[in-house]
């Protein structure tokens, strides 16, 4: 069970931005960040220091549009926040901090949570997709969620070379490890589509990708891995060799080393899912056991 104060609130906020100007999620002296931003607006509405905790920090230049983080708020401040209107205290923080908030970060929802919940540790999985234009006829110059690919990719190739990668495995050569932390991880899905007319992202290549968390830099290595076969530079079979190898060591002509990572631009955080609230407290205290590293895979 987290420690909690009956007299503080625990608020879930759903947000979306776009990552084109920021220098990340993570508050960094000097740097405009998305977590900077929002805990300096949070700041000034509520009058007393908020930290937020995120389910997924995201690089420099991505973005997301089903981000959820979580924050403790004294209930007594809570209650001023309506002023004199007669908006529940959460409707409130959502109205004011879209009033001082940059443009480009949205906070769509806010709500009170039971304590158990945890932004980071309580989610069952994420889910990631990376957007690609491989052609003048797709470009869109007024999209910012977009990779510009100068060749053309072959979808077809590059979801049978993704069929491997699923299920859990030790993701090193596709992770900047941290210190103490684990690259075991479970890929539940890593699926390639180009929408047809109608359709969603019409023209473009789209990769959903998901998995129970991710480790940093995973999702643009798995997709810089990809991009490779789609190419035509790389065998089907070259992104399995790459996770059999286990390294950090950069790849050669003829062998397998650590994947390439892919530019930040088009990739976007969806969604994260979360167990019902009787739940929260387990998943979350499993969650935060560090999973064994996996015995070493066969040739």
């Amino acid at each position: 069970m987290s420690e909690h104060h009956p007299d503080t609130a625990r608020l879930r906020l759903d947000l979306s931005y776009d990552g084109t100007d920021f220098h990340g999620w993570a508050a960094q002296p000097g740097q405009r960040t998305v977590q900077g931003e929002l805990e300096k607006a949070l700041g000034r509405i509520a009058r007393v220091p908020s930290r937020v905790t995120v389910a997924g920090r995201t690089d420099a230049g991505v973005h997301a549009r089903g981000q959820v983080c979580h924050l403790d708020l004294p209930r007594s401040v809570l209650a001023t926040l309506p002023g004199r209107s007669d908006r529940a205290p959460v409707e409130a923080l959502v109205s004011r901090l879209a009033g001082v908030l940059p443009e480009d970060v949205v906070v769509h929802v806010a709500r009170e949570v039971p304590a158990d919940f945890d932004a980071r540790f309580g989610a069952q999985w994420r889910r990631y997709r990376y957007r690609i234009s491989d052609g003048p006829a797709a470009h869109d110059p007024l999209r910012r969620d977009v990779l510009r690919h100068r060749r053309p990719l072959d979808v077809e190739a590059m979801a049978r070379a993704s069929a491997p990668l699923l299920g859990e495995h030790d993701f090193l050569s596709f992770c900047r490890p941290r210190e103490g932390a684990t690259t075991v991880r479970e890929l539940r899905e890593l699926r390639w589509e180009r929408p047809g007319e109608g359709r969603a992202d019409e023209g473009l290549i789209v990769a959903t990708v998901v998995a129970d968390a991710f480790c940093h830099h995973m999702v643009r290595s798995l997709v810089g891995a990809l991009l490779g076969v789609g190419e035509g530079r790389r065998p089907e079979s070259w992104p399995a060799e790459v996770l059999a190898a286990r390294t950090r060591e950069a790849s050669t002509r003829d062998g397998a080393g650590a994947a390439p990572l892919c530019p930040p631009q088009g990739l976007t955080l969806d969604h994260v899912a979360y167990p019902p609230d009787e739940e929260l407290a387990a998943w979350a205290a499993r969650t935060r056991t560090l999973r064994s590293p996996l015995p070493a895979e066969g040739p």
